[in-house]
């Protein structure tokens, strides 16, 4: 078992009934899944792009992306409906966990001028999207072969109820919010 889930389960669980009075374990806000997208504007025009990004997040994210196609024609940005845009992960379980682990303890210190995220990112359902500017941050890109720098947006999909179990919950795993 993973130190997170090992992590939620003896210590997130405990506090997150304290906190809320919740009557059954099962009432108890959960990680759901978390999605990791790329979205490439660019690709429309160049073909290679999208074939290294593809290649980047399968790197960081240890699992293959489903490339992601424009849902409508726009005629001023020269795309078409079906035209390959970005692309984008979905983790669940184990993998999950490994991957916000990775995200706490390596990515976000490697960020510059870090001074924490933002708490103002929830949703008004407990879920939490954090975006990056470029793809370097995370240790498994390679620097020499990397040709633009993209950036990506991470989807922390919980079970929680509102903003506040949301944020109590994922500040209990470690995410460091800004005071």
């Amino acid at each position: 078992m993973g130190l997170f889930k090992e992590k939620y389960q003896q210590e997130v669980v405990p506090a997150m009934r304290k906190r809320f009075a919740y009557g059954n374990v099962m009432e108890v806000p959960r990680l759901e899944k978390v999605v990791v997208n790329m979205g490439l504007g660019e690709a429309v025009h160049n073909v290679k792009i999208l074939e290294s990004a593809v290649a980047e997040m399968a790197a960081i994210t240890g699992r293959k992306p489903v490339i992601t196609k424009a849902r409508k024609s726009i005629a001023q940005f020269k795309l078409r409906e079906g035209m390959p845009i970005g692309c984008m992960v979905t983790l669940r379980r184990e993998v999950m966990y490994e991957f916000l682990e990775r995200l706490i303890n390596v990515v976000l210190p490697r960020v510059r001028d870090f001074k924490g995220i933002p708490g103002k990112a929830f949703d008004g359902r407990g879920n939490y999207s954090l975006g990056f500017r470029e793809q370097l941050v995370f240790p498994e890109i390679d620097l020499e072969n990397v040709d633009k720098i993209k950036g990506m947006n991470i989807a922390v999909v919980t079970t929680a109820k509102n903003d506040e179990e949301g944020r109590e919950l994922l500040s209990l795993f470690g995410f460091p919010f800004r005071k």
